[in-house]
């Protein structure tokens, strides 16, 4: 006898639409309840209506970045009150940047959430389609960030852009020397995708002036991959963005 599917009931839905994958959420004002992940290519407003079948939530917190399927969450979710994270809500961090209604909805959610649970100076490696790379001061305000190819992404380009790259899995590699073609794609992939963090993180401590004082919260897909040979990253936290949307959501 199949056993029948928990009912989760909770002030807030948290969504956080992205590129790749949508995750949602059912949230208290302090905790997550229950977490779901969705692909964001395929999203029709159906999915969204049989995945939140047994969910109840008095309102929803939308974080999306791809604005096509932002219309089929909130066809899904009609009648229910939404709050689209921007720049003009409350956040909790202030913002030290000059056209603030450009900054991403979730690494505002990233921000919010790394600054009250950490605070600042801190940054947000977000390994997602794109990496992204926000940075909170040590006075709590959002200052900027960087963005950078997605190790996904550069990987899946080799493959689509050569005749004889093969499309690999991403894992560690077993050597820094290949032993065969994806044995070297592997470990250019991985060790040269570390390079690249750990560089962007050591410009941004320098012009941060924050020295061993700077924090950095990982992320994202493929966080505890790269995180693994990174010192430089304290912490992985595979719903900092959520927390984030939880934050908002009772802030607002």
């Amino acid at each position: 006898m199949r056993a029948r599917m928990r009912v989760h009931e909770a002030e807030f839905l948290l969504i956080d639409n992205s590129n790749s994958f949508t995750k949602i959420a059912v949230a208290s004002r302090t905790q997550l309840l229950a977490v779901r992940k969705l692909p964001t290519a395929s999203l029709k407003a159906a999915d969204l209506r049989r995945a939140l079948a047994r969910w109840r939530f008095e309102r929803a917190i939308l974080s999306s970045v791809v604005p096509r399927k932002a219309k089929e969450i909130c066809r899904a979710l009609r009648g229910t009150p939404i709050l689209h994270v921007s720049s003009r809500i409350r956040l909790g961090v202030s913002l030290d940047y000059p056209k603030p209604a450009t900054i991403g909805a979730d690494r505002l959610a990233n921000a919010a959430m790394a600054a009250a649970f950490f605070g600042g100076p801190i940054v947000v490696v977000d390994f997602g389609t794109a990496v992204s790379f926000d940075v909170v001061s040590e006075k709590n305000a959002y200052v900027g960030g960087v963005i950078a190819p997605g190790l996904a992404a550069m990987t899946e380009y080799m493959h689509t852009r050569t005749a004889l790259l093969p499309r690999i899995t991403l894992r560690e590699p077993a050597s820094a020397i290949g032993k065969s073609t994806r044995g070297a794609m592997l470990a250019g992939a991985v060790h040269g995708y570390r390079g690249l963090v750990r560089e962007i993180l050591a410009e941004i401590g320098r012009e941060l002036g924050a020295g061993n004082r700077l924090r950095v919260v990982a992320t994202g897909g493929y966080a505890e991959l790269i995180a693994k040979g990174l010192p430089e990253i304290q912490s992985v936290h595979p719903n900092l963005t959520l927390e984030g949307l939880r934050l908002i959501g009772s802030l607002n």
